[in-house]
């Protein structure tokens, strides 16, 4: 009972933030922000809210690095604040194949701005070798994308390759579309900054709460807290750095549905050289880089903004 108290207490410091409700912002909280601090989910939850990003719709996702939190925005985000925007017209991305090539034509202007693209679709398909996006604007000139495969071998070589690859080992055509796309939005419509910006103020301190919160009491629900428990509380402690880099790479373990000590220990093996009896908090950065890096391409890997 008593966790099922720490618990209600803990759900009770949810602010209700703009259409979510209690139950919704509930249900985030224990899956896509499971390893956030309250505090923490409800500022992911804020600026969310505050860019019209729906964190259920994977527009968004959040990333903790050292204890920090960092928000990335996916493909499906920066789609749906594209769409809102004054004159969208759509976003159209594509793959080709190697049976098409000879069926494949783009244009450029004088400058080698790609103006036209003519493709013939023709099955079988065969493997994916380019992808292109037309993001088209109303008042403006269609910008088209183009990228060769040769641009996504990082990815397809790197430790993140089974996100990028199919079974046979050739790219994944909706992972190089969105990646392709990504692009064309960002060259299209003027709201990469705009998410930048937003983005950038979730580097504030973990005890930050938007001004004049809605909550909703259910502690009393489960039940009263016994007086008893309050003096039970262990005194705070301040975790040394080594701590928090251990706690950040247990909770990238769970986002990328490694468990068991096996495998944890592979995965250990696989991407963390070690040099001496166990591994410094230098090379235990450079693992949780790694699986930052492979927790991105999970959630389509496509919020990073240059």
């Amino acid at each position: 009972m008593t966790k099922q108290i720490q618990v209600a207490e803990e759900l009770n410091q949810i602010v209700q933030i703009g259409e979510f409700g209690v139950n919704e912002l509930m249900t985030m909280k224990e899956t896509i922000g499971k390893d956030l601090s309250i505090p923490q989910f409800n500022l992911f939850m804020y600026q969310c809210n505050r860019m019209g990003l729906d964190p259920a719709l994977k527009h968004a996702f959040p990333i903790l690095y050292g204890g920090k939190l960092d928000s990335r925005v996916s493909y499906e985000g920066l789609l749906s604040l594209a769409k809102k925007s004054q004159g969208y017209q759509g976003v159209f991305n594509q793959v080709v194949c190697d049976n098409e090539i000879d069926s494949f034509e783009a244009e450029t202007d004088d400058e080698g701005v790609f103006v036209k693209i003519s493709h013939k679709v023709r099955f079988p398909r065969g493997k994916v070798v380019a992808a292109y996006s037309v993001a088209k604007r109303e008042g403006y000139k269609p910008v088209i994308i183009l990228m060769d495969v040769a641009e996504v071998s990082k990815m397809l070589k790197g430790q993140n390759q089974k996100f990028w690859k199919m079974d046979d080992g050739s790219p994944d055509p909706d992972m190089f579309k969105k990646h392709v796309g990504f692009r064309s939005i960002k060259a299209q419509y003027d709201i990469a900054s705009v998410v930048e910006e937003n983005m950038e103020s979730l580097n504030t301190p973990d005890n930050y709460e938007p001004t004049e919160p809605t909550r909703r009491d259910i502690t009393a629900e489960v039940t009263e807290t016994p007086k008893q428990e309050e003096s039970k509380k262990a005194p705070e402690t301040i975790p040394t750095d080594e701590e928090v880099v251990r706690e950040s790479i247990n909770a990238a373990f769970k986002q990328l549905g490694i468990s068991g000590k096996e495998a944890k220990g592979a995965y250990m093996a696989e991407n963390c050289k070690v040099k001496g009896d166990k591994p410094t908090l230098a090379e235990l950065k450079g693992l949780l880089k790694i699986m930052e890096m492979a927790i991105e391409d999970k959630n389509d890997g496509l919020g990073e903004l240059e």
